[in-house]
This record gives structure tokens, sequence and C-alpha cells, in this order.
């Protein structure tokens, strides 16, 4: 066989015996994969398994420390992602790199613009993006908005037009559709089996099991570092594979519901509560032991309900009770001082939870300062007392407590945001969408502890975007469209038919009796 003969028939990219260390810690060991043209592939494993290493070094954002990397049987190695866009490896990564102050056209061709005479050709750098986002299923987006415009759904489609724009051979895709609304996954999944038509090898990095069935020609399952797996999809369980992620036997994802605590009164309440257009009218109640969910299409007002009982928004309108008492909730100062007792877990864990470059105690330690002081000096003792408990607490895998956050992986991060705020031992509890993009076994230490918070007496507040979430962690939904509940379920109401028919604000037939 000649060279140009076996060239034509290997792989497009093999990695072999992939080491990487982050000081003390392995993040991989001994990895390999390969990928193929026209193909889908899925990366599968917990937080922390080594996915995201992995696809930093074929993006060139990190070099490995020992292994080889082959693009077409021949040896490469990237120093920086223009190098390996340059040789037509793309990625589009779970945290956005988009600059919110520039335009979208802006920042899809914001590392190579077409010039003219020395200037950006603003003409060509519209049509190159109206190119891109048209491919990324997103052409109603328009090249000159601003990013900060955008919610965050429309700026996840812009990423991967960005991406896209480099007319890549592989593109990677890093939990991309965690931030997408359902129509705008329906759009990339179309986008990405054209895509595989047309021969474009494609990463797909996700830990939402439909999705993988419905896209993914091969899987591979990392797991502490290493590939300890690969298979054809649909050939595997899905509790297969999760036993294969976590490296046990996977027990049931939720944890039993207790009996209904219908008696109590309510710690939060709030009664005609109205902002801007985005809320109308919005009147509920939340009692001590319960995990109330907030269901319903995305953007249809649940974030801002969480950000107006959090005292963010100006402006609003209605009531606020706190224990039956109407409260004047101006700021998150006030919703948190101890009279009330609340907590809010934001959105994006990386812009609105964390200080990246900071320590895991500094992180931990911020929200809980004055608890942790005596006459404005912080109390050491008692500061590495909790810090021990909230990591013990919620097992945050970290080499220690003064390991920046930013080296830890997606599903730590996020358990360092619960457990900042836990620190000051809430009454009520705000989550917005909190295992968003994080793995099945910390999605399932959450679940956990969302309802053992809730046995010890917390109201908590739940938005997901997940169905199977609300279904299995909620005592109640309430269903928002259009900025006002539309529909409360309670106990067996709470269904997928009943969700989904709710959320588009439709009558549909009752469903049988099983």
């Amino acid at each position: 066989m000649t060279s140009t003969q076996s060239q034509s028939n290997a792989p497009l990219l093999r990695m072999e015996g992939i080491g990487k260390r982050y000081g003390g810690v392995r993040a991989l060991d001994s990895a390999s994969l390969v990928v193929e043209s026209g193909r889908i592939h899925a990366i599968l494993g917990e937080n922390g398994a080594g996915k995201s290493t992995l696809i930093k070094i074929m993006a060139g954002v990190v070099a490995p420390d020992e292994g080889q990397m082959l693009l077409k049987d021949q040896a490469v190695s990237f120093r920086s992602p223009a190098e390996a866009a340059a040789a037509g490896i793309a990625c589009v990564f779970q945290e956005l790199s988009l600059i919110p102050d520039l335009s979208v056209a802006d920042n899809i061709s914001i590392s190579n613009p077409p010039r003219r005479l020395g200037l950006i050709d603003r003409k060509a750098q519209r049509r190159l993006s109206e190119e891109a986002l048209a491919r990324a299923g997103a052409g109603d987006i328009h090249p000159r908005a601003l990013v900060r415009d955008l919610p965050l759904s429309r700026r996840q489609l812009v990423e991967i037009a960005k991406a896209l724009a480099w007319m890549p051979r592989i593109l990677i895709l890093d939990e991309a559709t965690s931030a997408l609304t359902a129509s705008d996954v329906t759009k990339v999944f179309a986008v990405l089996k054209r895509l595989r038509a047309e021969g474009l090898a494609i990463l797909y990095i996700s830990h939402r099991m439909h999705e993988i069935a419905e896209l993914a020609d091969e899987c591979t399952v990392f797991r502490n570092g290493r590939n300890v797996a690969s298979y054809a999809a649909g050939t595997r369980s899905n509790s297969e594979v999760v036993e294969m992620m976590i490296g046990r036997e996977v027990s049931s994802a939720f944890p039993p519901k207790p009996a209904a605590r219908i008696h109590a009164a309510p710690v939060l309440s709030c009664k005609n509560l109205g902002w801007s257009d985005r809320l109308r009218d919005i009147s509920l109640e939340v009692r001590p032991g319960e995990v109330v969910g907030l269901g319903g299409l995305d953007g249809q007002g649940q974030r801002e309900l969480l950000l107006g009982l959090f005292g963010v928004l100006r402006g609003t309108s209605g009531t606020i009770s706190i224990d039956g008492a109407a409260r004047s909730i101006t700021s998150p100062g006030a919703a948190r001082a101890g009279t009330i007792g609340m907590a809010l877990i934001p959105e994006d864990r990386k812009t609105e939870g964390l200080l990246l470059p900071m320590t895991v105690r500094e992180n931990l330690s911020f929200a809980a300062l004055d608890r942790l002081s005596r006459h404005g000096v912080i109390d050491r003792d008692r500061e590495n007392a909790s810090i021990e408990e909230m990591v013990r607490l919620l097992a945050i895998k970290t080499a220690g407590a003064d390991t920046p956050v930013g080296a830890l992986s997606g599903g730590n991060q996020q358990k360092v945001v619960i457990a900042k705020w836990l620190t000051r031992r809430p009454r009520i509890l705000l989550l917005n969408d909190p295992t968003r993009g994080i793995d099945v076994g910390t999605k399932q230490e959450i679940y956990q502890l969302l309802r053992r918070l809730a046995e010890e007496g917390s109201a908590i507040l739940f938005y997901s975007t997940d169905y199977d979430e609300l279904i299995g962690c909620c005592d109640r939904v309430l269903v928002l469209y259009d900025g006002k509940i539309v529909k409360e379920l309670a106990g067996g109401e709470i269904t997928e038919r009943a969700l989904i028919s709710s959320a588009l604000n439709v009558q549909t037939e009752p469903e049988a009796a099983a």
C-alpha cells in the first residue's frame, strides 16, 4: 500500500497516549481517541473525567505533557487555537468567548476579519457573518446586533456560527446546547446532521442522554482521565453508560418525595408581582420543606421571577412576604439578610457565581464574611471549619482550599457556587437551572442535597429547563407562559405531557390511567 493510500484510509484524527497534569492533579492518563470524517462522535463522562482537557489539547488551548496527535497520519501539535483552526479544528466551548459590546459580525470574524486596503471590509464581514449564521441555523440574528442585547440561547448560536466561519474539518461542541431553547436545539440538530452529511467530523460532548441517542454515531466514555469504552451508539442502555461513567452501579436518580406539607405556613409568598412586560401578576407560595419548580419554555419570565424575588430588578410591582409579613426587598443584600435569609444560585457560574482566578477558600468565604468575622477580622478557625464542612457536604473534588476555582471541573465549580451560599444557612433557596452542563453523578448529588435541605426546613424555588428534573425533584411545579403562571401541577399531575402542554399553553386530552 502506498503512502497516499494509507493516508486516505487513515482516521481524520487520532490521539494516542495523551497525558496532562495540573500540579498534583492528573487530568489525562494515557488517553486515546479516534475521529472519523462524516461521523458524530459523542464524548461522555463525569465532570473531571478529562473530556474538557482532551478537547482543549485538540483545539490548541493547552499542550499535552505526553502522547501524540495525528491528523491524517501526520503528527501535529498546536501552540494556539489559531493554529488548530488553521488546521481545520474549531471548538465551541461551554463558556462563551464572545465580547458583549461588539456586534455579532465583529465577534464572528474577530480573529481574522476580511480586509481591503488594510482596513476591515465591512461588506465582506457582513456577508461572511450572514453565511456563518445561516449554517448555524441562526439566519434570523442580525449581524449588526450587539451581543449584549441577545439572550443567552442566541449568543450560543453566534458562538457556533463563529466556529463554522473557519470552515473546519472537525467541529467540537462542548455542551453547546446547554443554554439553548428547545426550538434552537432542534435547529442545531438539523445543522449538525447536514454538516455530517457534508463530511464534517463532529465531536459532541453532552450530559443530555436523549441528545446523544438522537445524534451520535459512536460514543467514547472517559473516567478518571482515561477512555474506558468505545461503542456504537444505541448498543448500550442508559444505565450501562452511567455505570461506565461513574464506575459504580447507578441508583435511582431522584430521592423519594415526602408527603405534601399543605398545612405549613408559607415562608415565601408573593402577590401580583410584576416587572416591565416580563412578569405579570405572579402570585405564589413556598412552604418550609417544599421544592417548588418553575417550568415552561425558556424565556417566559422564570429567570426574571428569581431575580425579582432576590431584589435584583428595579421597578417591580406587587407584594413579597416573608413568614406572612410584607417585606421590601430592594437589593440582594436585603434579600440575604438574616431576617429574610434568601440565597440565589445564578444561571452562569462562570460570570455570575464565581471569581475564577481566586481560590476555593476565597470563593466559599465571600458570601458569608459577616458570619465568619469578628469585629471586622476574619476568624480563620471558623472559616476553615466552614470550608471543610462545605467541601465534605458537597463532595467537592479539589487538591486543596487554596486551589484556584478556575482549575476545577465544571461540576465541582457548580458545587462551589452552591456551597458558597449554603455557608449562610439560607431559609429560602432560589435556583436558576443549577445542573446545566454538569454530569450525571454530580446531578444526583445535587438532587440529594436539595431534598436534604428541604427536609431540614428550607423553602426551595427551583427553575430547570430539564423536564425530568421537574418531575423527579419537585413537590409542585408552576408553569410560566409569557410572564404569567398558567398552570400549577402537584404530585402525580407532574408528567412530561402535562409540563409540555402547559408550557405551550394548550389544552390536551386527559392522560389515560396506567
